[in-house]
């Protein structure tokens, strides 16, 4: 069982919530809450449900209409879901070095361009000098 799992029924919900069960229809239709279905068509919320419907009567509590808090609690689920993204992404890129020997790294040149280097190599490094004289004007 985890924090996703469709456990209470409206009535539960809204109490632990500290909401009436209207408010969370209201929700749902509104799509701030969407909780799952059973085979009868009932809600069923989750852990995660309550927790933002606490969320949305802090946010509303504080001032904020629907649509400001609908928009607020898209964005955290986007955000959210690129975290895990980038979880994954970080994962298959550590498995991938690791599964390599002799990989190559990459670094910036003089110019800005990538240059590539053999794991374990330094980029050759400039030792010229630039001498400044100042035109003399006449």
């Amino acid at each position: 069982m985890d924090e996703n799992s469709p456990l209470f029924a409206i009535a539960v919900a809204a109490e632990l919530a500290g909401m009436h069960p209207q408010t969370l229809r209201q929700y749902d239709r509104l799509g701030l809450v969407s909780p799952t279905r059973t085979a009868g068509q009932s809600r069923r919320y989750s852990m995660r449900d309550v927790v933002q419907l606490r969320e949305i009567a802090q946010l509303s509590s504080e001032g904020l209409n629907l649509e400001g808090i609908r928009r607020i609690l898209e964005l955290e689920n986007e955000v959210t879901g690129l975290r895990e993204r980038v979880r994954t992404l970080e994962a298959a890129l550590a498995d991938e070095m690791l599964a390599r020997p002799g990989r190559r790294v990459f670094a910036a040149g003089s110019e800005g361009e990538v240059v590539s280097l053999r794991a374990g190599t330094r980029t050759q490094k400039a030792n010229q000098l630039v001498v400044w004289r100042p035109l003399r004007r006449g």
